[in-house]
C-alpha cells in the first residue's frame, strides 16, 4: 500500500443535532413473542426526533431541518434511516428499541 494508512473509524466527527423529544417508551416489539426471540432495531435519538417533526407536527422537510440545526440533505438521511428501520422491523418482526439521548 506504500505511504497510504488505512482509517478505521476516523473522518468528520457526528455533530450534536438539536432534539427536543425524550419518548418515555424505549421498546416496540411483535406481540407474543419473548424478547430473547428477537432480533432488535435500535433507532436513534435524532432518528425519532425527525419522525415526530415530520410525521406528528406535520413540518415540512425545510423546517424539520432547521429545527434540528442540520442541512436539509442530512435530515433526509436521517427520516430515511428512520423509516427503513420501522420498516424492516415491521416485516421482519423485529423488535425495536429507541436509544436515549
Amino acid at each position: 500500500m506504500g505511504n497510504r494508512q488505512k482509517r478505521y473509524g476516523l473522518g468528520r466527527p457526528r455533530l450534536q443535532r438539536q432534539i427536543s423529544f425524550d419518548a418515555d417508551v424505549k421498546y416496540f416489539k411483535p406481540r407474543g413473542i419473548p424478547m430473547r426471540q428477537l432480533k432488535e432495531i435500535i433507532l436513534t435519538a435524532e432518528e425519532v426526533e425527525a419522525l415526530r417533526l415530520k410525521n406528528l407536527e406535520d413540518l415540512d422537510q425545510v423546517e424539520c431541518a432547521r429545527k434540528m440545526e442540520t442541512s436539509q440533505s442530512t435530515f433526509q438521511r436521517i427520516i430515511s434511516s428512520a423509516y427503513k428501520k420501522i420498516s424492516r422491523a415491521i416485516i421482519d418482526g423485529q423488535a425495536i428499541k429507541i436509544e436515549d439521548n
